[in-house]
């Protein structure tokens, strides 16, 4: 059975939790929490970073090696372009959401304000406040990146996921897009996470926040 190790609430389990259910592939999730000395977690992920991975062929660790992985063995459909320019903007766009974004609305926002209060910890609002100023570049710069055509088209790709998995982050930390700043913007992660594979993802780490397990 595929299994995926990790806490549900971090942005790169969703990120393949996301591109398993987009590719109709079952899977176990084993909660595993960043740093874990699990015998079995520190056997596929040496650097104790979330998610880690197994099936009948591999033991992985790290979500774009995962993701990569699962686009060779399973190709349709597809979340990675065959041409070769698209696919290299796709990278991209997922190096820039786990890097750049992943700073502001995970580790700036969700970080201070939701993993701090699960250990009792006071939030550091200075950091939240610092993170937040950075949000109108970020999303600017989306904006336009959709506006020409670069990720959110019809066709669906790892782009999209890497991009909405981390609003989905500054969501839970009590943040929003700024709808009248970045129309585009919004409407993309709005319709993103309408999907049925992230859809289902955010519904049960909802109950997790809210308590409900």
């Amino acid at each position: 059975m595929t299994t995926v190790l990790g806490a549900p609430l971090s942005p790169f389990v969703r990120k393949v939790r996301v591109a398993l259910a987009e590719k109709n592939l079952p899977y176990d999730l084993k909660p595993v929490f960043p740093g874990s000395d699990e015998p079995e977690f520190r056997a596929l992920s040496p650097l104790g970073k979330i998610p880690a991975f197994k099936d009948d062929r591999v033991g992985l660790a790290d979500s774009s090696v995962i993701c990569a992985y699962l686009e060779k063995r399973y190709p349709s459909p597809a979340l990675l372009p065959a041409d070769p320019a698209a696919y290299a903007t796709v990278l991209w766009f997922e190096e820039y959401a786990d890097s750049k974004l992943f700073h502001v609305c995970t580790e700036g926002v969700f970080f201070e304000r939701i993993v701090k209060a699960m250990r009792s910890a006071p939030a550091d609002e200075a950091k939240v406040a610092a993170a937040l100023k950075e949000l109108p570049t970020v999303c600017g710069y989306l904006e336009q990146q959709l506006a020409a055509g670069r990720f959110g088209g019809s066709t669906f790709t790892l782009a999209d996921i890497a991009i909405a998995t981390q609003f989905v982050n500054l969501q839970h930390g009590g943040e929003q897009i700024d709808g009248n700043a970045f129309p585009k913007l919004a409407a993309f992660v709005t319709r993103t996470l309408a999907r049925p594979s992230f859809a289902d993802c955010v519904a049960q780490e909802r109950q997790v926040l809210s308590g409900k397990h």
